[in-house]
């Protein structure tokens, strides 16, 4: 089934003008890229097809483009969630007549994504899966099931673009042209190797337009609400952690002084930068700004206390760059929900960063990442390690 040109016709020439000559995707490739020169944009590709109208309005837009599309359902875990998400893809596959498979990856998502996840908590950190779980095993997994069917290049539902740097000539991932639904910063930490397979068709429209045309195929998803973030914890999570045996002893609260205010449930049972739910009477509410491991401490403080002036980030993965050498200006975004702010990157040596942030922001939580950015474009990523109060 194709779609209407008249439809689509206008984002994809507005995608066009507005990205330029070198631009890699998502539907369409403006110049040889990857290992062959000449790279049409016709060819077999694996989509992923987590049963939302996301990845269902790519399937008809890669077939409009000339793709010939295998829709790929990774299946991270068991239950009804996964049953009936593998459900609604299949669906789709059958309406838009292309075929669908099934790819049992429980034991990679256990390994790569759920293990990392306890550990974080119970190390005090507040992890942020998702992004790690793309670079780590969705894409991954899904490379190899292309590889096995043949297909060179891989796609996914992400609002975002891809595109070459033209300083280094490596691949980067650019904002989606939706700014209210752009999911960049969810892409850093994909490699080289990765983003050079890789396709996003929704990079130059928006949300509308995908719910549009969902229902002018009378795609069986078309009206599907989002799905949530954390794909594998069902209810509380620290109802998960306790499953997983975290350890959740109640200890002390104090103050930065090391004053006791009261005691807390147990540490994973909090993150830095919580307000509510810290269980502290006072006249101003108090913030979750650090925690102490080692004596099973929660440390809060006022809002005056709860600002950041910089974080420390390792395992830096690099996409426009191939590392850094000298302090660089930039944008910093430090949580998936935040604006980025102003900021300087300084090298700390190997693949570690300390970024400045221009003026103070609300803390943020070690284990979440920071995304660095210029422009609309994505210079490189990593996990915050450790947060300097301001």
């Amino acid at each position: 089934m194709l779609l209407p040109r008249s439809r689509l016709r206008s984002s994809f020439l507005r995608n066009v003008r507005e990205t330029g000559p070198t631009h890699v995707g998502p539907v369409f490739r403006m110049e040889p890229t990857g290992k062959g020169k000449g790279m049409a944009r016709e060819g077999r590709i694996a989509l992923g097809m987590s049963g939302g109208v996301d990845s269902a309005v790519s399937a008809a837009l890669l077939m409009r483009a000339g793709y010939e599309v295998v829709g790929v359902t990774c299946r991270f875990h068991d239950g009804e969630a996964s049953d009936a998400a593998a459900s609604d893809a299949a669906a789709v596959c059958e309406r838009l007549g292309i075929a669908h498979v099934e790819r049992d990856c429980s034991d990679a998502f256990e390994r790569r994504v759920v293990v990392p996840f306890v550990e974080s908590y119970a190390c005090g950190f507040t992890p942020s899966p998702c992004i790690g779980c793309n670079a780590s095993c969705k894409l991954p997994e899904l490379l190899e099931v292309a590889s096995e069917l043949g297909c060179d290049q891989v796609a996914t539902g992400h609002y975002a673009r891809i595109a070459r740097y033209q300083a280094t000539g490596r691949f980067v991932v650019k904002t989606a042209l939706d700014a209210r639904k752009d999911q960049s910063y969810m892409l850093a930490l994909l490699s080289q190797e990765q983003l050079a397979r890789l396709v996003l068709p929704l990079g130059a429209i928006t949300k509308a337009e995908v719910r549009v045309i969902a229902a002018d195929l009378r795609l069986p998803v078309a009206e599907k609400p989002e799905s949530q973030d954390n794909c594998f914890v069902e209810g509380d999570y620290r109802d998960f952690l306790r499953n997983r045996c975290v350890a959740s002893e109640s200890g002390d609260v104090v103050d930065r002084k090391g004053r006791i205010l009261g005691r807390h449930t147990g540490l994973p049972n909090y993150t830095v930068g919580q307000r509510k739910g810290i269980g502290i009477a006072a006249a101003k509410p108090y913030y979750v700004v650090g925690k102490d491991i080692a004596l099973n401490r929660l440390v809060v403080g006022f809002a005056n206390e709860a600002l950041m002036k910089a974080v420390h980030v390792g395992d830096v993965n690099w996409q426009a760059l191939d590392g850094l050498i000298e302090p660089r200006e930039a944008m910093g975004k430090l949580r998936y929900r935040s604006s980025a702010a102003p900021c300087i990157i300084e090298p700390e040596g190997g693949r570690r960063v300390r970024i400045v942030l221009r003026e103070a922001q609300p803390m943020t939580a070690p284990g979440q990442y920071a995304v660095m950015y210029e422009g609309d474009t994505v210079l490189g990523g990593g996990m915050i390690e450790e947060v300097e109060q301001a």
